[in-house]
């Protein structure tokens, strides 16, 4: 009787460009067994001895680990790298979940889910019709292939099917009476996460594979332009957090117990930056928050993405450092003489103005990469849950690439810090040169060190 054991070997590693992603490089004649192994925990082939496996809920090492089991469960022998090895003994918690009645095992039953969902879209067996922004997270409205139409609610890891329908009509119908003015046609923008994926997949070559044990890959050529700073690469947060706190003494900084989490405070107690140091790409990397008095509920507060620019970051960050933490807002003053403050240079700088029911609406001149929103009815409510003051990145506001986002109550004066930024400062981002197989690529930079900006200068009682 022939020997039927699986003539195969599975070598696993982290992708040496995107480190979340596993690249399996596989080596013998008989590699059935291994490639359908690998591809019912979601390994994509990449050629004929190399598959990658990439999600959206950054969970690779966990499933790479099960995999591993699956493949010597089946005798075929697995060598895991020492680094891939250190990222599947690290039980990652997930302390800021928004669903925080579920333990680990049901939040990755929710993110298998949503994984599901994004591959469908990728693979073109879900199609999306139109999408909206409800105000807090993405929606949209799709049909399977031969199956229901669902409605979608959420994003990335956190995207679920809200709702079936027996026909895409119905849920169309349905799904613009929901959103109105809000719906747009086709698909959203992809997200952070889902362009870290996307260009796994699109970069990965059989020469970053074969020295992912090794060594790191060689970063390819890439050419750095001089951009807007609202289109510029998010920079360097880490040292930005670790500059501004070495320059001011009055802020000290300490651990909670959440290993990601760095709190900045003010000596008063009534100034305050969280840092998350885990989030990525649109997720919150800063919250910030201002006081009257160390017991005295929160005047405002916001939020940066953590794709901001770090310009964008850092005046905002010298504005908190300052009086202007405190001072006229569009509650205590007369809302069209704090928004005219507020927005005195993008005015100056001649940028496009809009009025559109509650929403004023500010955007660059001949530029459709960001802008600045001010809802007047979130202003309003002192406990509203949306931001009187959203500045984004990217082609629209309900969709961006960054955003920061800041409550009513903000200071006229601390928003102008902001906005100055906005209308006048630059940034860089990198480009990979173009290839025979189509236009030049932005890429992901390698953080830079933070350097102040020469434009602080310009705004009256600005330094850095």
């Amino acid at each position: 009787m022939p020997d039927t054991t699986p003539d195969a070997h599975v070598h696993l590693a982290l992708h040496p460009q995107h480190p979340s992603a596993v690249v399996a490089t596989l080596t013998g004649s008989t590699l059935h067994t291994a490639r359908a192994t690998l591809a019912s925990e979601g390994f994509r082939p990449v050629n004929d001895t190399t598959m990658l496996l990439v999600r959206i809920d950054h969970e690779e090492p966990h499933y790479a680990n099960i995999t591993a089991n699956l493949l010597r469960d089946a005798g075929i022998p697995v060598d895991v790298t020492a680094q891939l090895q250190e990222e599947i003994d690290t039980e990652w918690t997930w302390a800021n979940h928004p669903m925080t009645w579920l333990d680990r095992d049901e939040i990755r039953l929710v993110s298998a889910e949503a994984q599901k969902i994004h591959d469908d879209i990728a693979s073109g067996f879900l199609t999306i019709h139109q999408h909206a922004h409800d105000g807090h997270t993405t929606v949209a409205v799709g049909t399977y292939q031969h199956a229901d139409s669902v409605h979608l609610h959420g994003e990335d890891h956190l995207r679920v099917v809200s709702g079936s329908y027996d026909t895409p009509k119905e849920a169309i119908a349905d799904f613009e009476r929901l959103y109105g003015d809000a719906v747009r046609p086709g698909p959203p923008p992809a997200t952070g996460r889902e362009q870290q994926a996307a260009n796994a997949l699109a970069e990965v070559s059989t020469s970053e594979v074969a020295i992912a044990s090794d060594a790191p890959a060689e970063p390819p050529e890439v050419k750095t332009e001089l951009v807007p700073v609202y289109a510029a690469d998010p920079g360097d947060h880490e040292g930005l957090l670790d500059k501004f706190l070495e320059e001011r003494d009055e802020w000290e900084k300490y651990r909670t117990w959440e290993d990601s989490t760095t709190v900045a405070n003010h000596e008063s107690l009534t100034l305050r930056a969280i840092f998350d140091h885990d989030a990525v790409g649109r997720e919150t990397k800063w919250t910030f928050a201002a006081y009257d008095t160390p017991v005295s509920d929160r005047l405002w507060h916001g939020t940066a993405t953590a794709s901001t620019p770090t310009a964008i970051v850092s005046a905002l960050l010298d504005a908190v450092a300052t009086e202007n933490a405190w001072g006229r807002s569009l509650s205590t003053s007369a809302t069209e003489t704090a928004i005219a403050e507020a927005t005195s240079p993008l005015t100056d700088a001649e940028w496009k103005h809009t009025i559109d029911g509650r929403y004023i609406t500010w955007q660059a001149p001949g530029s459709q990469e960001g802008g600045v929103q001010f809802d007047a009815f979130a202003a309003q409510r002192v406990d509203s849950p949306l931001p009187a003051w959203t500045i984004w990145g990217g082609h629209a506001v309900h969709q961006p690439v960054w955003a920061l986002h800041l409550s009513g109550h903000a200071p006229a004066a601390l928003v102008q810090y902001v906005t100055f930024e906005m209308a006048e400062g630059r940034g860089t981002r990198l480009v990979r040169p173009a290839t025979a197989d189509g236009p030049a690529l932005r890429t992901t930079p390698t953080p830079a060190p933070v350097a102040a900006s020469p434009l602080a200068a310009q705004l009256p009682g600005r330094s850095r």
